[in-house]
């Protein structure tokens, strides 16, 4: 799988892995599942296929692919901001993090003594969907292509579908996280990929790094089609 190029060279791929963290205090945190092996996975195979790669990530045990240039965060605001600065100068970003949708609005200095505490309360705060944001910034511009995933337990392709238009999308990858054998802490993942074109593809259940070939083979080709004009042609 041999990747495309441009006019300014190689092409660059920015990818997001991980959780995030959400400070409640200084020992404690508001979490998820998320392992990073998708979005590492998919960093490797964008360098692979021979392109500059940028991964910024979460707080994982994972060591970071060879040839990859890795940029750790911890919280959703972190990964925002280290997003943010690069989505210019990149040619793809894939948002394969599982970033908090919710933080603390209050978090403490030091930590919260149990003392004669029965209950504590979390104020909770919406943080910034990224992705979002990224695609109201882009508007109708070719770059950069954006991918997301959908991390579903219900109503999988209706709601990809929605989130995909909504956040003005390229690519969508939409998986079933209710099953055991995919998705979160897995080594295996399935999905469908949704187009902003209309078309749709299922990857089937396989190794996340074959996943990540797949999924980064569907992009290089959607962008030569591009390039080309195979996709305004229809």
């Amino acid at each position: 799988m041999a990747a495309s190029g441009t006019s300014r060279g190689r092409l660059s791929f920015l990818v997001s892995s991980g959780p995030t963290r959400e400070r409640i205090d200084d020992v404690r945190f508001i979490s998820n599942r998320s392992t990073g092996r998708m979005g590492h996975a998919v960093a490797e195979a964008a360098r692979v296929a021979g392109c500059d790669v940028v991964l910024v990530s979460g707080p994982v045990s994972l060591s970071p692919p060879d040839g990859v240039r890795l940029v750790s965060v911890e919280s959703s605001a972190e990964m925002s901001r280290e997003i943010r600065a690069r989505s210019d100068s990149s040619d793809v970003v894939v948002m394969a993090a599982a970033v908090s949708d919710f933080r603390p609005g209050k978090p403490v200095s030091g930590k919260i003594k149990k003392g004669g505490l029965c209950s504590l309360v979390l104020e909770l705060e919406r943080t910034e969907d990224i992705l979002a944001a990224l695609g109201k910034e882009k508007g109708g511009s070719a770059r950069p292509f954006l991918v997301g995933f959908a991390a579903e337990t219900s109503d999988l392709e209706a709601n990809a579908l929605e989130k995909l238009r909504r956040k003005n999308l390229d690519m969508i990858v939409a998986n079933d996280v209710s099953l055991f054998d995919r998705g979160f802490g897995s080594d295996s993942n399935a999905a469908i990929v949704l187009h902003s074109s209309g078309e749709k593809t299922e990857i089937p259940l396989v190794s996340k790094s074959e996943f990540a070939e797949r999924l980064v083979g569907m992009i290089l080709e959607r962008l030569e089609r591009t390039a080309t004009g195979v996709e305004s042609m229809g």
